[in-house]
């Protein structure tokens, strides 16, 4: 069988470090050709290693800068890869970060900050895909669906996270961001879900699981009894980058090891 994605062309944004690297190289290792998107200069050189860990393995693919905040930027990055590649195919639309503080002490700039990348970004990176979809339409060959999208939320999307105000608005926002274009381009064949990881793994949280006393008390949040890894969010992508979720439309998928089953309530029933 060919691989699941084969010709087709995937921008991932935020992918030069944590989860976006992993669904980078997961959607090459199944066929995709990838666009290792980086938000600055100082980051070409993450983004590079990654796109190199992409060749050597068989992949193809090539990074591109440009931050999603900024509308004339994302703009210009869909133009360049259409012209490069012909199309778009596949959006993972997962650059996002933190700046966190106590609600009282947060300054706008913080909160603009992660609005403008994590839900902005989003909504930027996601108008140009489905305009592309829109104009190329559905392509058999390569898939079912006009395009993909995938949103990459978080479990606090639906927990709240006290001191991290300005996170967890954007992935409530991203929720309704991801459900509400879901049903309106659905018609036009076009999939927009949301992955929500819970406790993954990466840069981002290194604190949290960097010593095994950090490790013990985060595992008291994950019944499933361990911390996700990239790789559990790549194969997840894959799938719903893939014509197997072709019925699979306006969901998020929570990545967490049951997270979202708020554990602290199991024995206190």
């Amino acid at each position: 069988m060919p691989p699941k994605l084969q010709n087709q062309i995937a921008i991932i944004t935020g992918a030069s470090s944590g989860i976006g690297a992993g669904v980078s190289k997961a959607l090459a290792a199944n066929g995709a050709t990838v666009v290792v998107n980086y938000p600055v200069s100082a980051t070409q050189a993450a983004a590079d290693e990654v796109l190199q860990e992409i060749t050597a393995a068989g992949g193809k693919g090539i990074t591109y800068q440009c931050d999603v905040s900024k509308e004339e930027e994302v703009v210009r990055m869909f133009q360049d890869v259409v012209k490069t590649f012909g199309t778009v195919d596949i959006l993972v639309n997962n650059a996002g970060l933190q700046r966190d503080a106590p609600f009282t002490e947060m300054t706008l700039d913080q909160w603009n900050t992660v609005i403008g990348v994590n839900l902005t970004g989003q909504f930027l990176c996601a108008r140009e895909a489905i305009k592309e979809f829109i104009r190329r339409g559905v392509q058999p060959e390569k898939s079912r669906a006009a395009g993909k999208i995938i949103c990459m939320s978080s479990v606090h999307e639906v927990i709240p996270w006290a001191g991290h105000a300005n996170y967890a608005a954007s992935k409530g926002g991203i929720k309704l961001l991801m459900e509400t274009i879901a049903q309106e381009f659905a018609p036009k064949k076009i999939r927009i879900n949301s992955i929500g990881p819970g406790a993954i793994k990466t840069p981002i949280n290194h604190s949290a699981w960097a010593t095994p006393d950090a490790e013990t008390k985060l595992l008291q949040l994950i019944p499933y009894g361990r911390v996700g890894v990239v790789e559990d969010i790549g194969s997840v992508a894959v799938w719903l980058a893939s014509d197997d979720s072709d019925y699979v439309n306006g969901i998020t998928l929570f990545v967490d090891g049951g997270m979202t089953l708020f554990p602290g309530f199991s024995t206190n029933g």
